[in-house]
């Protein structure tokens, strides 16, 4: 799990979000109390069968914006699927739910996830965060079973380095990575921190993730344009 605290953010325990005051609303922005969003997220995720196995939670000194991760018990055993929380209570950024097996969230703002959805603080969001929390994680079993699968389909795709290298430029060229991490992708893809098996779209795919951690210029489609990517790689192949 990611979750990366460094622009002024430190960890707090949830029942620290609970003491946190929330400011008065406007009439063009209503705060959301932090611990609502991890409470809705949470008892959402219950009803649908998902487990937290594990939470993370970091507030600015102000109390004013916040960031969560929750890790799901999963199955598969060597990934772990997340669920990204953010929340700001000062107009800087709207409120965020990700999903993805890896997300990264952090307190210079950059938010990653597979599956991303935000709204602004107004009173339509207040009135619809129950519904907008519930929009993605009723179709997360699927997504889960779906990104399994995905998975699978990598580890069964041997690849040259020809191909490692094609894939890599093309990560370059569609802006997934910048010219300094062509290198940090191409060490993990050759001597790799982990084990992520043989030369497969699998662990190209984690060569990529890990040298993407700790950017802070990502958008919500960055592991979207890398599945792109490593999903032409496996057609090619084939």
């Amino acid at each position: 799990m990611t979750l990366m605290l460094h622009c002024g953010a430190e960890e707090v325990p949830y029942e620290q979000l609970r003491e946190i005051a929330t400011p008065e609303a406007t009439r063009s922005h209503i705060p959301i109390p932090h611990h609502r969003v991890v409470d809705l997220v949470k008892h959402t995720l219950s009803f649908y069968g998902h487990e937290v196995t594990e939470e993370h939670y970091g507030v600015t000194e102000d109390g004013l914006r916040f960031f969560g991760l929750l890790s799901l018990q999963s199955q598969y055993g060597d990934y772990e699927d997340t669920v990204g929380l953010r929340n700001s209570n000062d107009k800087k950024f709207p409120v965020g739910i990700s999903f993805g097996s890896r997300v990264f969230v952090c307190d210079n703002l950059a938010f990653i996830g597979e599956n991303t959805v935000m709204r602004r603080h107004t009173v339509n969001a207040v009135r619809d965060l129950p519904s907008m929390v519930m929009q993605i994680i009723e179709p997360l079993a699927d997504q889960r079973e779906a990104q399994h699968r995905c998975f699978q389909a990598y580890r069964k795709t041997l690849l040259t380095d020809l191909v490692a290298d094609h894939a890599v430029m093309e990560m370059y060229r569609t802006g997934i990575i910048n010219v300094q991490r062509i290198a940090d992708v191409m060490t993990q893809w050759e001597s790799p921190d982990y084990d992520w098996g043989d030369r497969t779209a699998y662990r190209l795919f984690n060569a990529a993730t890990h040298a993407l951690e700790g950017r802070v210029a990502e958008s919500p489609g960055t592991t979207a344009k890398l599945h792109k990517v490593i999903d032409g790689v496996c057609e090619t192949v084939h």
